[in-house]
């Protein structure tokens, strides 16, 4: 019997991703064709997974669904399942609210999809990697401990839960046997990891062992949290040279009114001291944050704060948002959102206009410095590759003249000799002044 082909749309961040593959991989284990973010799914099954974190992200996601529910009712999609957090967290209100799809599963419970699809045996299958071949996302953990006031992930995804490290370590010696070479390690909270099995980090540890398994080329980390931060993950990034010199920190706001308000567990000098001594441990790091603006009770102070901060930090790589109330959080519930929308607005685009400037000011001091990069895929007359500094979709690029004859998936080591304020250009042949 032919089995139907089954296109699954992913939605949100990497980490769901991560679960898209899972999925995917236990699919074609058991004899399905699957696709993955088709243009026009249609004909057998489509499968939403779907991303309930923030307002816009929920619309997306409602309004994706609502697309495939009239392609369904048009007859060109016989039928449509939902997955992820936005179906975890409001799987009542959707099922009555939208009774065209066919079956709704959670965070947790996607894999009994292929159970209600096949009377069948069901074989265990392998990620199926969507990503290009030498780069892949890496879960470590699932949930979060911090319970940040703005925040609706542990309501989604429940208290954290680390994975076993020899099972990590198997699976980047799986991936590193099928060509991957760069990992991007990911988790809700990555330097929280371990804390679940014995009271202690292990994040250090995990790292240190995953730079000594052959083959691994690159390691860059994301997702860290500020309060209690493991400094020995410092020291393996400074001594293992496949570990990057890059670090995702979200550090959300400085003065001291917004963090207490937040939950964050931390200070603004102890904010302060953080930054000073990650660039002191590892020189050249690339720090990439996330602040926010117009938390309740933001005033223009603890904005002028925020401002004055990132000025002295001169982060690398940085992204910002306005805060909107999220159902059932600490914020919602207790707080009024009072900053008015036109002034959330005024203040990320302060906030950016500053970023753009220090960001095209760094990207410009890397004239004439010598990069090692990977190639992604080639766009046109140019390849486009990373650096160590930069994670795949959010970071800048590099890129490179199609004539040098590159090749996707390979490391080259590059010189710089133009920048704009978010991508780089660079040759992989000697130039001369």
């Amino acid at each position: 019997m032919i089995k139907p082909t089954i296109d699954i749309i992913t939605l949100g961040c990497s980490k769901n991703l991560v679960d898209s593959e899972s999925l995917m991989g236990l699919f074609e284990a058991n004899g399905y064709h699957v696709t993955h973010d088709a243009e026009n799914p249609q004909g057998d099954i489509a499968v939403v997974n779907t991303c309930g974190f923030i307002e816009d992200a929920k619309q997306e996601s409602i309004d994706t669904i609502l697309e495939l529910a009239q392609s369904k009712e048009e007859g060109r999609l016989q039928k449509l399942f939902v997955m992820g957090c936005l179906s975890e967290r409001y799987l009542a209100d959707l099922e009555r609210e939208i009774p065209e799809v066919d079956g709704w599963y959670g965070k947790f419970n996607y894999k009994q999809l292929l159970k209600d699809l096949s009377s069948e045996a069901i074989c265990s299958g392998l990620r199926h990697i969507t990503t290009p071949r030498h780069y892949a996302y890496l879960k470590i953990s699932e949930g979060c401990d911090r319970h940040c006031a703005y925040c609706a992930i542990p309501l989604i995804t429940g208290r954290y839960q680390s994975r076993p490290m020899e099972d990590i370590l198997e699976e980047v010696r799986y991936l590193v046997s099928q060509g991957t070479k760069e990992f991007q390690v990911i988790a809700q909270e990555l330097t929280y990891y371990g804390v679940d099995f014995d009271g202690k980090q292990h994040i250090a540890e995990l790292i240190e062992k995953m730079a000594d398994i052959e083959g691994v080329e690159w390691i860059r980390l994301h997702y860290a949290y500020p309060a209690h931060f493991p400094w020995d993950l410092l020291r393996v990034m400074r001594e293992k040279k496949n570990v990057c010199n890059y670090l995702d920190i979200a550090l959300q706001h400085i003065s001291d009114h917004m963090l207490s308000r937040m939950q964050r567990h931390v200070t603004k000098e102890d904010t302060y001291e953080l930054i000073r001594s990650m660039r002191e441990e590892v020189p050249g790091i690339h720090l990439r944050t996330t602040l926010m603006v117009g938390f309740p009770g933001e005033t223009d102070e603890d904005f002028r704060e925020l401002l004055e901060f990132t000025k002295w930090a001169r982060f690398e790589r940085l992204g910002a948002f306005a805060y909107s109330e999220e159902d059932g959080t600490y914020s919602a519930l207790h707080y009024e959102d009072d900053v008015p929308a036109e002034v959330k607005q005024q203040r990320l685009d302060k906030l950016m206009r500053v970023q753009q400037n220090i960001s095209a000011e760094i990207e410009a001091s890397k004239i004439g410095q010598a990069l090692r990069v990977v190639i992604d895929r080639q766009e046109g007359d140019w390849y486009v590759g990373r650096s160590e500094f930069c994670s795949p979709e959010v970071d800048p690029e590099v890129l490179i003249p199609v004539d040098e004859g590159l090749t996707i998936g390979e490391f080259y080591q590059v010189r710089v000799t133009d920048a704009e304020e978010f991508d780089l250009y660079a040759t992989t042949r000697e130039t001369h002044d």
